[in-house]
């Protein structure tokens, strides 16, 4: 494919993008715009676009493609400046926001110009942010799903695919009002309740501190995603409003269920509660990436010895493992800490274990 790609958002996401497309189409010129200075000159210095557009007005106005690739709130505001360039005959606008509906509703701007729209959500992330992070294949094997809008025929589908073909996701069309609800269930609704369980804790942590101290194990991987950016989850939540409400509520109707049970001693109703849920999580595809980004995390028994950690780490450089993280759990004093080291992808992590087996006698165990 040739043609000019302009790619307004220069974050982990739209840098991947980037790197997918240059990737895969050396023909293509990716004309990039950021509000971030330094994220924009930072992409240029790194090879990710070749080019800065002065304003996003001007990116927009020579582009073949362009990829919206900002916060939702951010994104229907830049579809209303669109709705009032003059693009060039035959371009292709998509995005990446994490809600469709609204954004759907708001590009019939466009459609009514005649200028076809096709919301993308490429499902993908990573431990870390900014264009510094972007790697091509950020979405192999993820989920990248696409709501056609009513000036989309088959062949902008066509078209669009071909662009994202360098980022060998499994590439999906949906509906906007399905990919909300789904969305809804399986990563919007789970970062509400994470916060929640986190709020619980730290009430009960202004009473007993060590609550704190002993939720540093699994209580904290459980609720890792409420670390993520709040900013962008206030966006998706009040975007995806309906949606989570009627989730919220069939929640609450579930902890009141939960609560009976309890209230009655129902041996055998918790025991099918539990039962029913491990059946249903154990049956979940354990490589799919899905809709929360996967941390593809090796926990490693490790001795209390000055230089274990360096020398762990020293194992998977002589062997080019990249990690993105490493901690210590310790949910008891008298006992050897745990080493979670967290990896990219499945493949580095496997390799990771395999060359601490070889070289150490730790126990070792997936997450």
């Amino acid at each position: 494919m040739r043609g000019n790609v302009f790619i307004a958002g220069l974050g982990l996401i739209g840098g991947s993008l980037a790197k997918a497309i240059k990737k895969a189409h050396p023909g293509a010129h990716v004309i990039g715009f950021d509000l971030r200075e330094s994220e924009l000159g930072l992409a240029e210095a790194l090879d990710i676009i070749d080019e800065k557009a002065a304003s996003f007005e001007e990116g927009a106005k020579s582009a073949d493609l362009i990829i919206i690739a900002v916060p939702v709130l951010k994104t229907e505001e830049m579809i209303e400046k669109l709705a009032r360039i003059q693009l060039k005959k035959d371009v292709l606008v998509t995005d990446t926001g994490s809600t469709k509906s609204r954004i759907m509703k708001r590009a019939r701007l466009l459609e009514e110009q005649g200028v076809a729209f096709i919301g993308g959500h490429p499902m993908a992330g990573s431990h870390k942010s900014g264009v510094a992070a972007a790697k091509e294949l950020l979405f192999e094997n993820a989920f990248y799903l696409l709501t056609p809008g009513g000036a989309a025929e088959e062949k902008h589908l066509a078209i669009l695919k071909k662009w994202l073909e360098g980022t060998r996701a499994k590439i999906l069309e949906v509906t906007a009002e399905m990919h909300d609800e789904m969305t809804g269930v399986i990563s919007h609704f789970p970062h509400i309740i994470a916060a929640s369980l986190v709020h619980q804790a730290r009430k009960f942590n202004a009473e007993n501190p060590l609550i704190e101290r002993l939720a540093a194990g699994g209580f904290r991987d459980i609720t890792r995603i409420a670390s993520s950016n709040p900013e962008m989850w206030k966006d998706i939540s009040l975007h995806n409003k309906e949606v989570l409400m009627t989730l919220l509520s069939d929640w609450r109707d579930e902890m009141n269920s939960v609560l009976s049970i309890l209230e009655q001693e129902d041996e055998l109703g918790l025991y099918n509660y539990f039962n029913d849920a491990k059946v249903f999580r154990d049956g979940l595809p354990p490589s799919s990436q899905g809709a929360i980004p996967a941390f593809y995390e090796l926990y490693v028994d490790v001795p209390d010895y000055p230089g274990v950690i360096s020398e762990l780490t020293g194992y998977l450089a002589d062997e080019r493992i990249s990690i993105t993280n490493i901690r210590i759990v310790e949910t008891r004093e008298d006992v050897f800490g745990v080493l979670v080291i967290s990896f990219q992808n499945e493949k580095d992590r496997l390799r990771a274990k395999q060359c601490i087996e070889q070289k150490t006698t730790y126990d070792l165990f997936l997450a």
